[in-house]
C-alpha cells in the first residue's frame, strides 16, 4: 500500500495545486467504507471544469493518456493508474460537494458516501456486465451498511439504471 498511498499524496497534492477537490471513488473507496478487497489504480472524481488543467498536470508527473472524453479519463505511469470521473451532471456534482473527508488507509480524504459509490458501481456494471467486480463491491457495500443506507437515495440509483428488481435480489 505504500506506493499507492504516496501516489495518492501525490496526486492530492496536485490537485490542490490546481485548486480542485477531489473525491475518492472505485476500488480504494471500497476499501475506506470498510470492505477489504485489492486495487491497483486509483480512482477519482472531480469537477468537470478541472479537466483541462488536471490533465496537463498529469502529464507533467509523468503519466501517459491511455483515454480521454467528457465524462472520464485513464492515466499510467509505470505500474501506476489512476482513473478520473468527471463531474458534469447535476447528480455527480451533489455527490462530489456531499463527499466526506475522513481518515482511510491512504491518509485523511475526501470519500464519496456509500450510496453514491454504490450508484457509481452500478453504472460501471450496467455499461459493462462483464465488470462482476462492481457487483460484488455492491453487495459486500449492502451488506456492511446496510442498516445504515439511506434506501430511498439507493431506489434511485437503481430505478435510474432500470434494474429495481437488481436492488431487491441484492437485498435478499
Amino acid at each position: 500500500m505504500s506506493n499507492l498511498a504516496e501516489q495518492i499524496r501525490e496526486a492530492l497534492s496536485m490537485f490542490e495545486r490546481n485548486g480542485t477537490k477531489p473525491a475518492l471513488i472505485g476500488g480504494l473507496a471500497v476499501v475506506a467504507h470498510q470492505v477489504v478487497r485489492a486495487t491497483k489504480d486509483v480512482d477519482f472524481l472531480v469537477e468537470a471544469e478541472a479537466a483541462d488543467k488536471i490533465h496537463s498536470a498529469l502529464l507533467n508527473l509523468g503519466y501517459q493518456c491511455l483515454y480521454r472524453s467528457q465524462d472520464a479519463a485513464n492515466y499510467v505511469r509505470g505500474a501506476e493508474g489512476l482513473d478520473l470521473l468527471y463531474a458534469h451532471r447535476p447528480l455527480a456534482r451533489r455527490l462530489l460537494a456531499q463527499a466526506s473527508e475522513r481518515e482511510t488507509p491512504m491518509g485523511r480524504l475526501r470519500v464519496i458516501s456509500v450510496e453514491g459509490l454504490i450508484g457509481f458501481k452500478l453504472q460501471g456494471f450496467v455499461n459493462d456486465a462483464t465488470r462482476t467486480r462492481d457487483l460484488d463491491d455492491i453487495r459486500a457495500l449492502l451488506k456492511i451498511h446496510r442498516t445504515s443506507l439511506n434506501m430511498d437515495e439507493l431506489r434511485g440509483y437503481f430505478e435510474l439504471f432500470n434494474k429495481p428488481d437488481l436492488l431487491h435480489e441484492l437485498l435478499r
